[in-house]
C-alpha cells in the first residue's frame, strides 16, 4: 500500500515538472504552429461524431427521466429548466471530457509511448530539439484550446435532444421549452461549465503525454500506457469536477 501510495505521489511529481516544462516552451520561438493545427483537428473536428452522439442521446434520456418523474407532480412543463442546468453546468463538460479522455487520451498515449519505445524521441533530443516542444505542447494546447468548444457543442446537441423529447413524449410545446430554459437559465450556468473544460482538457493532455513519454516494455509497454492514461484521465476528470464545481458554485 506505501509503495503504490509513493509511486502515485512519484507520478504526481513529475506530473508537476512536466507542466512546468510544458509553460517554459509554450512561448519559446520557433512556435509549432504545423502541428498546433494537425492536433486542433485531430482533438477537434474528429472528435465531434463521438461527442455529438453521447450528448444528444443523454439529453433525450435526461429529459425522459425528469418528465417521467416531474410527471407525477405535474411539473413535466418545468423539464428544461433542471436539465438545462445539469447539462450546462455538468453533464455536458464532463461527458465530452469523458469521450476525449478515451479517443484523445489514448491516441496521444500511443503515439508517445510508440516514439519512445522506438528510440525516435531520443533521436529528437540527439539532434538538438526538445521533444517537450516538438510533441508535448502541440498536443496539450490543443486539447485545452477544444474542449470547451466541444463542451459547448455537447451542450448545444443534449439541449436538442431533450426538445425533442420533450415534445414528442411528454406533450410539452418546443416554444414553452425555450422559453423557460432562457429565463431559468443564466449565462454563469454556461461559463462555469466551459471554466471546468478547460481544466479538463489540461488534465487529460497533460496525463496523457505523461504516460506516453513514460512507456516502455515494447508494444506491451505501450498498450499498458495507453490504458493507464484513459483511466487516470478519466479519474481526473471526475474528481476535478467535484472541486471546481465547489470552486464555482462559491464564486
Amino acid at each position: 500500500m506505501l509503495e503504490r501510495l509513493y509511486l502515485f505521489l512519484d507520478q504526481l511529481g513529475q506530473i508537476g515538472i512536466l507542466t512546468r516544462d510544458f509553460f517554459r516552451y509554450l512561448f519559446r520561438r520557433p512556435f509549432e504552429a504545423r502541428a498546433l493545427i494537425e492536433q486542433l483537428d485531430n482533438v477537434g473536428y474528429r472528435s465531434l461524431n463521438v461527442v455529438n452522439l453521447t450528448a444528444i442521446f443523454s439529453g433525450m434520456v435526461l429529459a425522459l427521466q425528469m418528465g417521467q418523474f416531474l410527471e407525477q407532480f405535474g411539473a413535466k412543463i418545468y423539464v428544461s429548466r433542471i436539465m438545462g442546468l445539469s447539462l450546462l453546468r455538468e453533464m455536458g463538460p464532463v461527458l465530452a471530457a469523458l469521450m476525449i479522455a478515451a479517443r484523445v487520451g489514448a491516441g496521444f498515449s500511443a503515439e508517445l509511448g510508440t516514439m519512445k519505445v522506438t528510440e525516435q524521441i531520443d533521436a529528437i533530443r540527439a539532434l538538438g530539439s526538445s521533444p517537450i516542444k516538438k510533441l508535448v505542447v502541440p498536443r496539450v494546447l490543443a486539447t485545452i484550446i477544444m474542449m470547451p468548444i466541444l463542451a459547448a457543442v455537447a451542450d448545444a446537441i443534449g439541449l436538442v435532444g431533450g426538445w425533442v423529447i420533450s415534445i414528442t413524449q411528454l406533450g410539452v410545446s418546443g416554444d414553452y421549452f425555450y422559453k423557460s430554459l432562457v429565463q431559468h437559465v443564466a449565462l454563469g450556468d454556461f461559463t462555469s461549465g466551459l471554466g471546468k473544460s478547460i481544466f479538463f482538457g489540461y488534465l487529460i493532455g497533460i496525463i496523457a503525454c505523461f504516460k506516453g513519454l513514460n512507456a516502455s516494455g515494447g508494444a506491451d509497454g505501450v498498450g499498458r500506457a495507453t490504458t493507464s492514461a484513459v483511466v487516470a484521465a478519466s479519474i481526473s476528470v471526475l474528481i476535478s469536477d467535484f472541486f471546481l464545481t465547489k470552486f464555482f458554485l462559491a464564486i
